[in-house]
């Protein structure tokens, strides 16, 4: 439960009850990736700025726990099967009749509706329904699925707009809030291009190109001569004729085979190689120096070390170091987009005892202390400080 995020969110009180999968022992996410001291690292950046609740939601007195949350929350978020949440009295119609101006985001794989709504749904099942496993990867290779949740990234981003226009819609014009069905496999889906129009005019699948796009040339990853490799990307025509200049190449700008983007397109195997050989003469330095000063679009390709020690990721605080109560210090990225009065701020990592704030916050909501204590004793609440 988050309520002091960002400035300009301050009073904004977000109940986030979502959970990777439910168990008795807290988010399993607390468990994920690699640990040291046996603490997920995972879970210091993936729950940062969160107050830890632990209810037991199966119980009515858990039940009646959430709602006066809800009562005096602004969003609510959840992740669980559609209807769960209304067998235990949870559901948006219920909640809403507590509290009208509450935003529930409900977030499944496969939406409220259809006829997939009750199948489990994760972002790799996402990434492979939505198409977009099918369009990544080599072209002579399999379907490529990403190694971290970039369909569960995306449907966050997705998810925070869609609750910053209900409160924009509730709060300027005095309206009450809503339910928002957010759909993994959909959130992902929506970020593919013009795929579906493309198919539908033209009859046209995408396939899997690699690392080149199906739109302009040249665009790949080449390797240096060092071993390094770039991401190159000059499909405009300005910036291909710079590339082409600063390669020593400047006839391809007259050639009818390269001088314009249907051209380069239609002879990109011939393209790619002539920039890829020149790229493979010279060290990544060389490459870096050569194209950057012909203002053509190139950078390097790094891992998270280099990264990490990159100085203009330094400069900008791209990845901060802040204080852990577990760990004693910890590297996590920063908060982004940036914002001139109101730059927000993390205010913690992530908590990793069970219940870190239950207490806390049943005090809070009005929960006299033999209530606390009875409820513990019949294991419905769990947390610092609840014998």
């Amino acid at each position: 439960m988050n309520q002091n995020g960002n400035q300009m969110l301050h009073g904004i009180k977000v109940l986030d009850i979502a959970n990777l999968l439910a168990q008795g022992g807290g988010d399993p996410m607390r468990n994920w990736g690699e640990k040291k001291n046996g603490i997920s690292l995972a879970w210091k950046s993936y729950s940062r700025g969160k107050r830890l609740l632990s209810v037991d939601m199966h119980q009515s007195a858990g039940q009646e726990i959430i709602k006066k949350l809800a009562a005096q929350s602004d969003v609510l978020i959840e992740n669980f099967r559609p209807g769960r949440l209304e067998e235990w009295g949870l559901g948006y119609d219920q909640l809403s009749a507590i509290n009208p101006k509450l935003i529930m985001v409900r977030v499944t794989g496969w939406g409220q509706t259809g006829p997939y709504k009750d199948r489990p749904g994760f972002g790799t099942l996402a990434e492979a329904f939505s198409g977009f496993a099918h369009i990544t990867g080599q072209a002579d290779g399999p379907p490529t699925l990403p190694p971290f949740g970039l369909a569960d990234g995306i449907t966050m981003l997705t998810g925070t707009y869609a609750v910053m226009m209900a409160l924009y819609d509730r709060d300027i014009h005095d309206q009450s809030g809503q339910m928002i069905d957010l759909s993994i496999y959909e959130s992902i889906f929506s970020i593919l291009g013009p795929q579906v129009t493309e198919y539908d005019q033209l009859g046209i699948i995408a396939k899997r190109v690699g690392n080149r796009s199906p739109r302009g040339v040249p665009r790949n990853a080449y390797k240096t001569s060092d071993g390094r490799w770039v991401a190159l990307s000059a499909n405009a025509p300005n910036i291909a004729a710079r590339l082409f200049r600063a390669i020593g190449r400047e006839d391809m700008n007259t050639d009818p085979r390269y001088a314009t983007a249907d051209a380069r397109l239609a002879h990109g195997d011939e393209v790619d190689g002539i920039v890829s050989h020149w790229i493979a003469r010279h060290s990544l330095k060389e490459v870096l120096e050569i194209l950057q000063e012909n203002e053509v679009s190139i950078g390097p390709i790094y891992d998270v070390q280099q990264l990490v020690e990159d100085p203009h990721v330094q400069s900008r605080g791209t990845v901060i170091q802040m204080p852990d109560q577990d760990l004693g210090k910890v590297r996590i990225p920063n908060i982004a987009p940036r914002f001139s009065r109101t730059p927000g701020k993390i205010q913690y990592t992530g908590k990793n005892e069970i219940g870190y704030d239950t207490l806390d916050i049943l005090k809070e909501i009005g929960y006299a202390d033999e209530e606390i204590q009875d409820m513990a004793e019949n294991r419905i609440i769990r947390g610092r400080g609840i014998s």
